[in-house]
C-alpha cells in the first residue's frame, strides 16, 4: 500500500482528502501539514510514495516548495492537489518537479488514479487540467535563460546599453536576444513588451 502525506492550509480539506484516501484501500496517508514550514518537517521524519502539496500555503508558495522538496527528496513523487488552473502556474509547478496536476474539484476517482500513476513514474494531468493542457501547448511562451534575465531588465526600465553592461553581454548581441523575445512574445514596441511579460506573469 502507498504512503501519501498531504499538505494544504485548510485542516478540513485536507481532512476530506485523508478520508477518501484511507478509504480506498490502495493507499494511506502516514501525516499532514498546513504549512510549508511544517511540511519540510514532516519530510524530515516521515518518508512517503507520494505527496499532495497546494499551492497557496500561508508562509509560502506551494510551486516554490516543490522545486526545494524535489532537490532535497529526489524520489518522492509531488502531486499538485489546487484550485488554481492558469496554464502558467501549471507549467511552473511542472517545469519545478511536480509529477501531477490535479485540480481540487475533480472527481475523487481521479485523484487516486492520479496518485498511483505518479507513484509509478508517470505524469499525471487531470483531465480538465488534460484538456488545456492540449489546447494551450502550442501557445506556450519558452524563454531562454539568458532571455528570462533581459526580459526582467528591460521591465525593469534599463537601456540597451545599461543591460548589456549588466549582462557582460555586446549591445548587438542585446539586441538579438531581444528581438527573438519580441518575436516570441509577439509584441511590437517595448510597451508592449512589457505588458504582456505582465500579463503572462513571465516576470
Amino acid at each position: 500500500m502507498l504512503t501519501v502525506l498531504i499538505v494544504d492550509d485548510h485542516k478540513v480539506v485536507a481532512e476530506g482528502f485523508e478520508r477518501l484516501i484511507n478509504e480506498s484501500g490502495v493507499a494511506n496517508v502516514a501525516a499532514k501539514a498546513h504549512s510549508a514550514a511544517d511540511c519540510m518537517k514532516m519530510l524530515a521524519v516521515q518518508k512517503a510514495d507520494v505527496l499532495l502539496l497546494d499551492i497557496s500555503l500561508p508562509d509560502g508558495n506551494g510551486i516554490d516548495l516543490c522545486a526545494q522538496i524535489k532537490a532535497r527528496y529526489p524520489d518522492l513523487k509531488i502531486l499538485m492537489l489546487t484550485s488554481y488552473s492558469e496554464m502558467s502556474t501549471i507549467m511552473r509547478a511542472l517545469d519545478n518537479g511536480a509529477s501531477g496536476y490535479i485540480l481540487k474539484n475533480a472527481m475523487a476517482e481521479e485523484i487516486l488514479e492520479g496518485i498511483l500513476t505518479v507513484a509509478d513514474g508517470e505524469r499525471f494531468l487531470c483531465e480538465e487540467v488534460n484538456i488545456l493542457f492540449k489546447k494551450q501547448q502550442t501557445h506556450i511562451i519558452r524563454l531562454t535563460r539568458r532571455e528570462e534575465e533581459l526580459l526582467r531588465l528591460i521591465v525593469s526600465g534599463l537601456s540597451g546599453n545599461e543591460i548589456a553592461e549588466k549582462m557582460f553581454l555586446g549591445y548587438h548581441t542585446i539586441k538579438g536576444y531581444r528581438k527573438n523575445i519580441m518575436l516570441k512574445l509577439d509584441a511590437h514596441n517595448t510597451a508592449q513588451l512589457i505588458k504582456t511579460a505582465l500579463d503572462k506573469k513571465l516576470v
